[in-house]
């Protein structure tokens, strides 16, 4: 088996069908697998899988695992020599699934690539970029990574036009070799949304895999639709995402100082915005809500208890 594909779904049916369409119209001659795991969708996204793709393999969970432990499901299960974990709104392009492959093959010290992924006008999606370090979220925090130049975290001043080593993929679309997953193990669980594939990569990298953006096109990605569902909870997840991130590989003191610069991000915007309001925009209106929102909820982003424990 070349290639395993995880894909993880919730409550996101027409993109899942448009996905695995795409994915089995450019396999080419690879001998690969499909595994869908559905996280307690309530959309019957489990019953068109079944109707439309019976080749798919499908786990149906009885809840929503969040990212992390939805694709472990499948992690456990797969036979390929490579793996790809894809988004369910993506599609895929062209050869872009075999040239992976056989680039993986040809360097086997690399643990995880990751392809040119675009966004729907066919602009270049920021799909890899640097560890969320404290002074990568300090820059970000202030504004001063709306400078390209500057923006050294999302690497938004390179134009993603050759192949470069990095330090972290995107979970969207991320191919990794499996000799190296049983060697560094599967995403840590405890994380349920974002930071996964940031804690993952680092992994890899202490473990001495090397970590490859490659300009191959592509795979578009429509981006986060659900997460969108979220509302204002998806910014509160990340904020405990990151906090847990940077307790688990740098203490509790690293965690104090993520969880600070970003709780000083959330109440920053929520002023500007809020300030802006009496504009008549009506863009300051839905912000200055939605960061409102998100600073009432905050307290919910550091974790307490057993929520402390991570995965080593």
């Amino acid at each position: 088996m070349d290639l395993s594909i995880v894909i993880v779904n919730w409550n996101t049916k027409d993109l899942l069908r448009d996905c695995l369409k795409s994915v089995q119209q450019n396999t080419g001659a690879l001998q690969l697998e499909i595994l869908v795991v559905d996280n307690a969708s309530s959309d019957q996204s489990a019953e068109m899988v079944k109707q439309e793709f019976p080749s798919v393999v499908l786990f149906e969970n009885s809840q929503n695992l969040g990212f992390a432990a939805g694709n472990n499901v499948a992690l456990e299960q797969v036979q390929g020599r490579h793996v790809l974990l894809l988004n369910t709104d993506t599609l895929v392009h062209g050869s872009v699934l075999q040239d992976a492959v056989v680039w993986m093959d040809a360097h086997p010290n690399v643990g995880i690539v990751g392809p040119k992924v675009l966004n729907t006008d066919g602009s270049i999606q920021t799909s890899c970029s640097r560890f969320p370090t404290i002074a990568n979220l300090c820059m970000q925090s202030f504004g001063l990574t709306k400078i390209p130049q500057l923006d050294r975290y999302r690497m938004t001043g390179w134009g993603r036009t050759a192949t470069r080593h990095v330090d972290v993929i995107s979970g969207a679309a991320l191919f990794a070799r499996r000799s190296a997953i049983e060697e560094v193990g599967l995403l840590d669980d405890s994380f349920f949304f974002f930071g996964e594939e940031t804690d993952w990569c680092l992994r890899f990298k202490k473990k001495g895999w090397d970590i490859v953006y490659l300009p191959m096109p592509a795979i578009t990605h429509f981006g986060g639709v659900s997460a969108e569902k979220l509302h204002h909870k998806r910014d509160v997840l990340l904020t405990q995402g990151t906090t847990r991130l940077h307790y688990k590989h740098g203490g509790l003191g690293a965690a104090v100082v993520c969880f600070g610069l970003l709780a000083f991000h959330n109440l920053s915007r929520a002023v500007l915005w809020s300030v802006l309001t009496p504009t008549g925009m009506r863009k300051a209106r839905q912000r200055g809500q939605h960061f409102r929102n998100v600073c009432a909820e905050l307290h919910k982003a550091w974790p307490t208890g057993s929520e402390w424990k991570v995965s080593k």
